[in-house]
């Protein structure tokens, strides 16, 4: 497999979605018919060995076809080294397990996961919690919006 277009995944089954950070992974998945995205967990990254193997294991747990990534694309559509850190990321994931990956616009999602949990009346201390893997399941259902288009 590799780095492929969203619309070139299988047709069925589940798909993980990441938002990646420097100092953690939010993690989301989907359904197998692809209806809605779930946030599961947020993964503190350690070693990158540590990082996989946990990740791997949600994805192999919930018998994923693809994964979803999100790319921090800037306002103005343009690519900076956040972008690059992620593109990076890919390829190393890639290094560890041939899976299908394909990257979808993440522009402001925190920023509209954010805006629900204080319209939510959440503590600051739960949104912390939970901020990364809401992300991942914004990103995520996004991607499964467009491939039911």
């Amino acid at each position: 497999m590799a780095l492929i277009e969203l619309s070139q995944m299988a047709p069925v089954g589940a798909l993980l979605g990441l938002d990646p950070g420097t100092k953690t992974l939010g993690v989301a998945v989907s359904d197998g018919a692809r209806i809605g995205a779930n946030p599961i967990e947020t993964i503190r990254r350690t070693k990158f060995k540590a990082d996989m193997e946990r990740l791997f294991a949600l994805y192999d747990d919930r018998q994923c076809v693809g994964i979803v990534l999100g790319m921090p694309t800037n306002m103005d559509g343009t690519s900076g080294p956040r972008a690059q850190s992620v593109r990076a990321f890919a390829a190393n994931v890639l290094a560890t397990r041939d899976v299908p990956i394909a990257f979808w616009d993440e522009r402001l999602s925190t920023v509209a996961v954010e805006r629900t949990l204080l319209e939510a009346d959440t503590r600051r201390d739960r949104r912390r919690a939970v901020i990364d893997k809401m992300a991942a399941a914004y990103i995520l259902q996004g991607a499964l919006d467009r491939l039911r288009q």
